[in-house]
């Protein structure tokens, strides 16, 4: 682990160990809050980039925003984003991770999946802008979504359901021994915001 805060080893062991690196806070936030915050973070300025992925331009498949620092500037498909402000509510909860982990997450991605048709295919978190060995929280708001991981050798594919005001910290060598994805669940007509705090180094 990249910290070495007793408070945060002590949380880090309270947490569900879901695979080495990853550990899951189930509840993290509140329901009630966590329903609260879904609701504010509804009006913020979605959008939905086009982007190239092997010589094809495709919409991505929900709608997204990137908060961060100033210089956080960051590069993903060949395409470079460049940070909005901190929502108020959003900067709060990037300090209270802060003071927890004992990390410097400077900014985050902010997805919005808006059913379950909305999703994300396998990827890892491992720009160079992340830099070795990224520490990632993925705090999960709204309706549960299967969160799947695979490690890169094996194959093998685990799922975990994350929940209303769920914490998923993803360290060490999360990015480099595994990829992750939300697939489609058609049975789901509620929406997700799922926030993916990081520290970037930025470009």
């Amino acid at each position: 682990m990249a910290w070495n805060d007793p408070n945060s080893i002590e949380r880090i062991k309270k947490a569900k160990c879901v695979l080495p690196d990853f550990y899951y806070f189930e509840h993290f936030i509140a329901e009630p809050k966590a329903n609260a915050l879904y609701q504010q973070l509804l009006s913020l300025n979605w959008q939905q980039p086009t982007l190239t992925i092997f010589n094809k331009a495709h919409t991505i498949p929900r709608k997204q925003v990137y908060m961060g620092d100033k210089g956080t500037g960051y590069r993903y498909s060949n395409q470079l984003f460049l940070p909005e402000p901190w929502h108020a509510s959003v900067l709060n909860l990037k300090n209270t991770l802060n003071d927890w982990f004992g990390t410097q997450f400077n900014a985050v991605l902010l997805n919005w999946y808006r059913c379950g048709e909305d999703k994300m295919g396998w990827h890892a978190d491992d720009e160079a802008e992340l830099g070795f060995s990224p520490i990632i929280a993925s705090v999960s708001l709204g309706a549960v979504r299967k969160f799947k991981i695979r490690e890169n050798n094996t194959k093998q594919v685990t799922d975990l359901p994350l929940a209303n005001g769920s914490c998923l910290l993803m360290t060490g060598r999360s990015q480099e021994r595994y990829q992750h994805s939300l697939p489609v669940q058609k049975r789901v007509v509620d929406g997700r915001i799922n926030l993916t705090f990081r520290n970037v180094c930025g470009v």
